[in-house]
C-alpha cells in the first residue's frame, strides 16, 4: 500500500510539473495576411473598413506604428519571417523572378531553422493555416520544416491560370469582377492538406472562412498542449473574393467584404481562445506580409500617408500594420522600429525554446517592449529589392540608393542608381516628400558606415528562385504530393 501511495504522489507531481511547464510557456498565434496596406484597418486611419476584432486587439494589446515586413513581396518575406533572416542569407530572394512560381524547382532550404522546428523541439503542436509559398514540391511544404499539420494552398492565388486569363490588370482580368461573385475556378490552385492535394482548383469564395474554421478546430484540439499556429491568409491579395454571408458588406466594395471578413474570423478564433480560458496564455500576432498591390486600383488596398506599395522599397512597400495582443502583453502604441524578422527571436525567448548561435540571425527579440513596455533595440531596416540593397533606414533617417516604381504604376518603374542618395526623416517625413540629403552629410556617413558593415557580413547565398521547370508539367507532379 505505501508504494501504491508513493507511486502515486510521483504520478501527481508529474502531471502537476507538466501543467505548470504548460502553463508557464504561452501558445502562439501569427496571422499574416496577404498585400495588407499600412492603412487598411480601422485603427490605423481606414474611415470605411470596418475591423473591430482587430481594432480592439490594437487598443487592448500593442500597436506598432513603425512596423516593416522583410521585403515588399510574398515568397521573401514568409522567409524571413520564419527564419528570423534576411532572405539575401538562404536564397530566398530573386534578381529577376522575385517568388517561387507553380514551375519553381526548389523552396526553402532544409539547412534553415524555421519557428516551428524550434518549438516542436520544445514540445509544441505547430500547425500552418494558409499561404506558404516557399516551395510546392514534397520536401518544401510545411511537414517537412517543423509543422504537424497543414490546410492551405501552396503559393498565391493568382497562380496557374485557366483559359489565359492572368493575374495581371487588363480587360480580361476587370471582366471577372463585372460579375457581383467572381468565379475562383479561372484558377487551377490546389488546396493541400499536409502532403495531399485534397481540391482543385480551389474554391476561394469560402477560402477564408474554412481557414477560420481549421484554426478554431486546431485550436479547441490543442488545448490542453502548447500550441503555433501560423494563419497565413492568401487574401486580401487580388483576385478577390469573399463568401455570400460578406459580399457586398462593406462600404469599401469587394476588397473591404474580404478585409471584414478575415477581421470576423479572427473574432472567433479570440472567442475560442476565452471560451477555453487561453485568451491569457496566448500570444497573438498580426501583420501584413508587405504593403498594397497597387496597380489593381479599387481592387487593392491603401498604404495610408505612406508613398507607393507593394513592390517598391518605398515605405508603402515594406511598413505594414503590427498588432501583438494577449499573454501578459502590456497596452500601448508603440513607435520603435519592428521588423516581422523579431517575431522568429522573440517566440523563441518567450517559449525558453533557446535561440539559434549557429547562423547571423537579423531579427531581435523585443519581448522587453512587449512586456516591459522597454525600448526596442532595433536601429536599422535594410530594404532589399531583388538582390541589392535599395535603401537603408537607420533611427528615424532613411537613405536610397536605388529607386524603382512599383511595376510600371502609374509610371514606368525605371531603376535609377542614385548619384546621391535621397534621405528623409521619417519620424518627421513619412511620406518621403522632402529630400533633406544635401543639408545632413553627417547622416549620410553614418548610413553608409551601417550598409559597409551589413554588407562585410553579409554571407549571401545563391539565388534558388532562378530555377523553373520547362517540361509543361508545372507542379512536378500530377494528383498529389506524395
Amino acid at each position: 500500500m505505501k508504494n501504491f501511495f508513493l507511486i502515486f504522489s510521483l504520478f501527481l507531481m508529474t502531471v502537476s510539473c507538466n501543467n505548470l511547464n504548460n502553463e508557464s510557456r504561452p501558445n502562439f498565434i501569427v496571422i499574416f495576411v496577404d498585400d495588407l496596406g499600412y492603412g487598411d484597418l480601422g485603427s490605423y486611419g481606414h474611415p470605411t473598413i470596418k475591423t473591430p476584432t482587430l481594432d480592439k486587439l490594437a487598443y487592448e494589446g500593442q500597436k506598432w506604428t513603425q512596423f516593416y515586413s522583410a521585403s515588399s513581396v510574398c515568397t521573401p518575406s514568409r522567409a524571413a519571417l520564419l527564419t528570423g533572416r534576411l532572405p539575401i542569407r538562404n536564397g530566398m530572394i530573386g534578381s529577376k523572378t522575385r517568388v517561387f512560381f507553380p514551375d519553381s524547382q526548389y523552396g526553402i532550404p532544409d539547412s534553415e531553422i524555421t519557428i516551428a522546428e524550434k518549438l516542436k523541439e520544445n514540445g509544441y503542436k505547430n500547425a500552418i493555416i494558409g499561404k506558404w509559398h516557399l516551395g510546392h514540391k514534397k520536401e518544401y511544404l510545411p511537414l517537412q520544416h517543423g509543422f504537424d499539420y497543414y490546410f492551405g494552398i501552396p503559393y498565391s492565388n493568382d497562380m496557374d491560370p485557366i483559359n489565359g486569363v492572368t493575374c495581371c490588370p487588363g480587360p480580361r482580368y476587370w471582366q471577372q469582377y463585372e460579375k457581383k461573385r467572381p468565379d475562383s475556378s479561372n484558377y487551377n490552385v490546389p488546396l493541400i492538406e499536409n502532403n495531399n492535394i485534397i481540391e482543385r482548383p480551389a474554391d476561394q469564395t469560402t477560402i477564408t472562412k474554412r481557414y477560420s474554421d481549421k484554426a478554431v478546430e486546431f485550436i479547441r484540439d490543442n488545448k490542453k498542449n502548447n500550441f503555433f499556429l501560423y494563419l497565413a491568409h492568401n487574401l486580401p491579395h487580388t483576385p478577390l473574393y469573399a463568401s455570400d454571408e460578406f459580399t457586398g458588406k462593406s462600404k469599401r466594395g469587394l476588397y473591404g467584404d474580404v478585409v471584414e471578413e478575415i477581421d470576423h474570423g479572427i473574432g472567433r478564433i479570440i472567442d475560442e481562445l476565452e471560451r477555453n480560458n487561453l485568451d491569457r496564455n496566448t500570444i497573438v500576432i498580426f501583420t501584413s506580409d508587405n504593403g498594397p498591390w497597387l496597380p489593381f486600383e479599387s481592387q487593392s488596398g491603401s498604404a495610408g500617408l505612406l508613398r507607393e506599395g507593394k513592390g517598391s522599397t518605398w515605405e508603402g512597400g515594406h511598413r505594414v500594420p503590427g498588432i501583438f495582443w494577449g499573454g501578459g502583453i502590456k497596452s500601448s502604441v508603440i513607435d520603435d522600429l519592428g521588423s516581422t524578422m523579431d517575431i522568429f527571436p522573440t517566440i523563441l525567448e518567450m517559449s525558453n525554446s533557446g535561440q539559434v548561435d549557429d547562423r547571423i540571425i537579423d531579427g531581435l527579440s523585443i519581448k522587453n517592449t512587449l512586456l516591459n513596455l522597454e525600448p526596442s533595440n532595433r536601429e536599422k531596416v535594410i530594404f532589399y529589392r531583388e538582390r541589392e540593397v535599395y535603401a537603408l533606414r537607420y533611427r528615424q533617417f532613411k537613405a536610397h540608393f536605388i529607386t524603382k516604381g512599383v511595376y510600371n504604376y502609374p509610371y514606368p518603374d525605371i531603376k535609377t542608381y542614385m548619384e546621391k542618395p535621397l534621405l528623409y526623416n521619417l519620424d518627421i517625413d513619412p511620406s518621403e516628400k522632402y529630400n533633406i540629403a544635401d543639408e545632413n552629410p553627417e547622416i549620410l556617413k553614418k548610413i553608409y558606415e551601417v550598409l559597409e558593415s551589413h554588407q562585410n557580413n553579409l554571407n549571401a547565398t545563391e539565388d534558388l528562385l532562378q530555377y523553373r521547370d520547362n517540361d509543361g508539367n508545372i507542379d512536378g507532379i500530377n494528383d498529389s504530393f506524395d
